[in-house]
């Protein structure tokens, strides 16, 4: 009721990179290739794991819901980053702008969770390797997911219903690829003091909370490689961290770029920017950050294709 009252606003324009006319086309090529790439490096995880029953332990268990995670994060943003590269000026309804950021918001927010759900995973593994199917059993791997995706619910909820209770009067043109929380809320006419302590309170505690149990599990992780009286061991450990290390150092960085810099910090290209960082990058750098150096997803990604040339023989 507030917006029919107050906001004359019932339609967007996402002005993309309508100031790089030619090299639209371009960077609409890229993109795409992007896009497939990481539908079908994550589609090819989330089958590979379902399939190898051998898999269906918690470690392989939480890369699934992160390749999920992945896969609809992108799905809510890129075929609409692509319609933006398409023309100079893209509009987006009220109701779908608040539906993408909605779903930006649930998905980012499942994610920083369950980086840190797999942080603690392979500190339970690597440091109390006796009881780990105790610590890790499935009760407790359920309500790790269940946690980081009630949690991206709640976020998302919080914020975006708020964001849109405010009132749009005009100019309706989001400097942006998408409706991400910070350039539509420069286009609000009313005093937003309050729901940016909010909102910079909230990122901190959804970003730096799990960061925080990440950097101190991996503490713990590190004393424990470092008492290994095996160099085969310490090199095994090391390995299966690593990939988990990078996805996290990629999503995080970015994102708290994105989200913890005031607002005149950057120019609105270099905003977009880093916003394509953690929304492009890390879905579509995830899939070979866990499996090229992980022999069990090799193996499963071997016998997936063998089960599908199998089945296109027939």
């Amino acid at each position: 009721m507030r917006r029919q009252n107050q906001s004359s606003v019932v339609e967007f324009i996402l002005l993309g990179f309508s100031n790089l006319p030619k090299f639209q086309e371009q960077i609409f090529g890229v993109f795409l290739v992007i896009y497939l790439v990481t539908l079908m490096g994550n589609a090819i995880i989330i089958a590979a794991i379902l399939l190898d029953q051998t898999l269906h332990i918690p470690m392989y268990l939480f890369l699934q819901n992160l390749s999920v995670v992945e896969v609809s994060f992108s799905a809510a943003i890129m075929p609409e980053m692509l319609v933006v590269l398409t023309t100079d000026r893209t509009t987006i309804s009220f109701e779908g702008c608040l539906a993408q950021m909605y779903f930006i918001l649930l998905f980012g927010g499942t994610e920083c969770f369950l980086l840190g759900a797999m942080a603690y995973d392979r500190f339970a593994a690597i440091c109390h390797p006796l009881t780990y199917p105790m610590i890790m059993n499935k009760r407790v791997f359920v309500k790790l997911v269940m946690f980081s995706w009630v949690s991206g619910v709640m976020v998302a909820t919080v914020q975006t219903t708020w964001v849109f209770s405010f009132p749009f009067c005009g100019p309706n043109e989001i400097n942006h690829l998408f409706c991400e929380t910070p350039p539509v809320l420069e286009l609000v006419c009313e005093d937003t003091f309050l729901f940016e302590i909010y909102a910079f309170t909230g990122t901190i505690l959804i970003v730096l909370v799990p960061f925080l149990l990440i950097v101190l599990s991996y503490l713990r992780i590190l004393f424990a490689i470092l008492k290994m009286p095996s160099t085969t061991g310490r090199q095994k450990a090391f390995s299966t961290c690593a990939s988990h290390v990078t996805s996290v150092t990629l999503f995080y960085g970015t994102a708290s770029m994105t989200y913890l810099q005031p607002k005149s910090s950057y120019s609105p290209v270099t905003k977009k920017l880093m916003s394509l960082a953690y929304t492009l990058l890390t879905p579509l750098l995830n899939p070979l950050i866990y499996s090229l150096r992980n022999h069990e997803m090799k193996r499963a990604f071997v016998k997936l294709w063998r089960r599908a040339v199998v089945l296109h023989t027939v």
